[in-house]
């Protein structure tokens, strides 16, 4: 089950939704995020290490990789490579953020789900290798506070 809440609203004007996971629904999901997550990984791993060929080229990790009159063919090549492959990157994000998670560490793949313990809003806490979500911790505390969810906290997790 999903519940969508509309949170206070901002200065904006704008009023923020976001949905409220039971752990069952979220473990659902794991199985969606983890080819996406590895897909991910594999594209983080090659814009490092182009970005690792970058640097080579110019002489240093560049400022930016905005394409400039001084760039070679071959470092033109290789920004406009990079630029496409961030792109890329940054929309595989959008697509895991639109199923709910709230991405934490991109390194890391890890990812937190809205969810509830003892009608309280926690983070439902999953990271990229682990079989299902086990981890929950309070929306004020980061990964270093997580909590394992006991069997017999289930039912606390599905209100």
């Amino acid at each position: 089950m999903i519940v969508t809440i509309m949170a206070e609203p901002e200065t904006s004007g704008a009023t923020p939704r976001f949905s409220v996971f039971t752990l069952e629904a979220v473990n659902a999901l794991v199985r969606r995020l983890r080819p996406l997550m590895a897909a991910q990984m594999g594209r983080r791993g090659e814009i490092e290490e182009r970005l690792a060929e970058l640097s080579k080229l110019v002489g240093a990790v560049p400022d930016s990789i905005a394409l400039t009159e001084g760039d070679t063919t071959q470092v033109r090549g290789l920004k406009r490579d990079l630029l496409a492959r961030i792109e890329r990157y940054q929309a595989a994000w959008r697509e895991v953020e639109e199923l709910g998670a709230v991405l934490k560490d991109p390194r890391r793949g890890l990812v937190d789900f809205y969810g509830q313990v003892d009608g309280k809003l926690v983070w439902l806490c999953w990271r990229y290798g682990e079989e299902s979500v086990t981890h929950y911790h309070g929306l004020d505390e980061g990964f270093g506070g997580r909590k394992p969810i006991e069997p017999t906290m289930r039912q606390r997790h599905l209100n």
